[in-house]
């Protein structure tokens, strides 16, 4: 199972939110390409990178740029990709994925061209609170189901599928092993699996259920789940 440190821009900086709601930062960090580089020296290969601000509409962070070119890292990078071309333009900076979350979730033929046209290039970010997909930098439930969403991809060519638990995403209290288990079980894609994950007891649970990925944030900045741990 491949650990992703995560690094999410607000403002040109990297910051963990609670939830996904502004205001909550418990890490606000001003370099985001010295964090991506520090990583990588703990021994990381892999990079998960989120541009909030063109997650919520805004402007994208230039910094987004630097550390796909820089940080010499496998990047996934996510955060307002809702155009081919904005696909592309990532991809052809040295991105080897993207991830797609509001328009693919509403626009599921949309997600197929984009697929289809880069095979194993796109992950699909279906982010779920209380059973429900969330959109928008998590500020509204989607009207599609999680079943009837999984019946549409089933047959992509995604390189796979992100799962970022919004009920515990930030909160350092550890995965809800039921709603992760539930959800990769139940996906018809390999799962990177996102939110909660604290200890390496939530690492190893993961394992077990078959994750293909996980996502850390907060822990790793915090110091509960330490690199030597997971990058040995």
């Amino acid at each position: 199972m491949i650990i992703y440190p995560a690094i999410d821009i607000l403002g040109g900086k990297v910051v963990q939110l609670v939830g996904g709601v502004e205001g909550t930062e418990q890490v606000t960090l001003p370099d985001p390409l010295q964090v991506a580089l520090h990583w990588r020296s703990q021994g990381a290969r892999y990079l998960h990178l989120i541009d909030l601000d063109a997650a919520f509409g805004r402007a994208p962070n230039l910094e987004v740029e630097a550390i796909i070119q820089n940080c010499g890292m496998d990047v996934q990078v996510g955060g307002g990709v809702r155009s081919e071309e904005m696909a592309d333009h990532l991809l052809g900076l040295g991105a080897k994925r993207v991830i797609a979350g509001t328009r693919a979730v509403k626009e599921p033929q949309w997600l197929r061209q984009l697929a289809e046209g880069r095979p194993k290039q796109v992950v699909l970010a279906l982010d779920t609170k209380g059973g429900r997909i969330q959109v928008k930098g998590w500020q509204e439930s989607a009207q599609i189901t999680l079943d009837e969403m999984f019946q549409i991809i089933k047959d992509m060519p995604l390189a796979a599928v992100l799962h970022t638990d919004v009920g515990v995403e930030g909160r350092g209290g550890g995965i809800d092993a039921h709603v992760a288990e539930d959800f990769i079980t139940r996906c018809p894609h390999a799962v990177i699996a996102s939110g909660g994950i604290t200890t390496m007891t939530d690492v190893d649970a993961l394992k077990k259920m078959g994750a293909a990925g996980a996502v850390v944030g907060l822990a790793l900045y915090k110091g509960t789940l330490p690199p030597q741990r997971i990058w040995s």
